[in-house]
């Protein structure tokens, strides 16, 4: 149980449901298995997995939630090979071209009859709800797959007022900053090995990885008036990760003494057990972490008004 990936949202007005009555909420949109015609489907489903049957984990503020994605896998170029090939019968036996509206209505019943054959791919993604904070974090690669999961959880609850959690200093600025300049970087600010930096034409980007950020190389680049859009930091002996223009954190990596003391939790050898444990350790440090990278970027934007 780490998070890999983070879309952070602030969480505006929350209904306030105790542990009991959201497991109820949560268990009236859990996934249940595609029918023979459903493209894609979307509902809740035990953290654990196949050791556990609670749909949440409720620890010390930190709730955990798994969205389990259902999708019927359908390749384009099957799909355009089968609509040919009954094309060519249908003209050849009725000696003529088909018309474009006709062809449409064909793909459409080549679709209806494939998907019930089709390979279904399921991605679970998780959910980090903090209540002390009033943040909610979603780990997975994309904010579409973010903001399908907050819609799940909207259903759920009957309403959820969710934004994009937002700086007072833009993250491109800070990141730009911490790069030109290494004096302005916050004492317990590690600059990582991987950059992204985007120029303000049409000059394309440039994408280095384990590479001296601080070389003269980076900063003539600087120079140029390109901007970074990512940067690998650190939080010195807590976090490291991939911070983003958009304050999405990718390729997190957990500090190893909070890694080992999860390791050395005694268990007892139980799934559920150990997810807790996992669970409630990260949450704390990715609290704190938020929190300090905040700071770094000038606090919160907008918080005193919502």
């Amino acid at each position: 149980m780490w998070f890999t990936n983070l879309h952070l949202y602030r969480l505006h007005a929350a209904a306030e449901l105790n542990a009991a009555a959201l497991e109820d909420a949560l268990a009236e949109q859990a996934a249940r298995p595609l029918g023979g015609q459903d493209p894609r489907r979307l509902g809740w489903a035990p953290p654990a997995g196949k050791a556990g049957d609670t749909l949440l984990h409720e620890l010390q503020g930190h709730r955990l939630l798994s969205a389990l994605r259902q999708e019927r896998i359908l390749p384009s170029e099957v799909v355009r090979e089968e609509v040919a090939e009954h094309a060519a019968e249908i003209e050849a036996r009725e000696g003529r071209m088909l018309r474009r509206q006709e062809k449409i209505a064909l793909k459409e019943q080549v679709v209806e009859e494939l998907l019930p054959r089709a390979f279904v791919r399921r991605q679970r993604i998780d959910v980090w709800w903090d209540t002390t904070r009033g943040m909610i974090g979603v780990n997975c690669a994309s904010r579409a797959r973010a903001e399908e999961a907050l819609d799940l959880l909207r259903a759920t609850l009957g309403s959820l007022k969710v934004t994009p959690l937002a700086s007072q200093t833009l993250p491109t600025r800070a990141m730009t900053q911490w790069l030109a300049d290494p004096g302005s970087r916050p004492a317990d600010l590690i600059i990582g090995d991987q950059v992204e930096l985007k120029a303000k034409g049409d000059d394309g980007v440039i994408r280095a990885r384990q590479v001296d950020l601080d070389s003269d190389e980076m900063h003539q680049h600087l120079e140029t008036g390109r901007q970074a859009s990512k940067l690998a930091v650190e939080i010195e002996g807590q976090l490291s990760f991939v911070l983003h223009d958009d304050l999405t954190l990718k390729r997190l990596r957990f500090g190893d003494a909070l890694v080992d003391e999860a390791n050395q939790a005694d268990d007892g050898d139980d799934a559920v057990e150990r997810l807790e444990t996992d669970f409630v350790l990260m949450a704390q440090a990715l609290g704190a972490s938020v929190d300090r990278l905040l700071e770094w970027l000038g606090g919160e934007a907008g918080k005193e008004a919502a």
